[in-house]
């Protein structure tokens, strides 16, 4: 199992609960592909850097899991065919940062 750092970025117009179950989802689909969610982050609503779509802000999330790396690609695929999943970036690490992180608490 490798150590992954998982980035999520949500649409701005998705509900509440929409939200919880986007991530319900994702977390399903982790553990599912043999993985598991050893930690998680909100980041909340944030600015982009660009646009995305039509969107200037998006719903941050951040996980840190370990899963096998044959099974990344599976996941992504998968969230590339939801419409309220923007981006999600995955970054192979050798050890997860502690928690929290230095973005938790920054202004938004």
């Amino acid at each position: 199992m490798n150590k992954f750092e998982v980035v999520i970025l949500l649409s701005p117009e998705t509900t509440s609960q929409a939200i919880n179950d986007e991530i319900k989802f994702f977390k399903d689909l982790i553990t599912s592909n043999t993985g598991k969610i050893i930690d998680e982050e909100d980041w909340g609503l944030r600015e982009l850097s660009y646009n995305i779509l039509k969107f200037k802000k998006a719903f941050y999330k951040f996980f840190q899991i370990e899963i096998s790396s044959d099974n990344i690609d599976k996941i992504k695929k998968t969230l590339n065919q939801s419409d309220n999943f923007l981006r999600h970036l995955f970054i192979k690490v050798k050890q997860h940062q502690e928690l929290p992180t230095k973005l938790k608490d920054e202004k938004k």
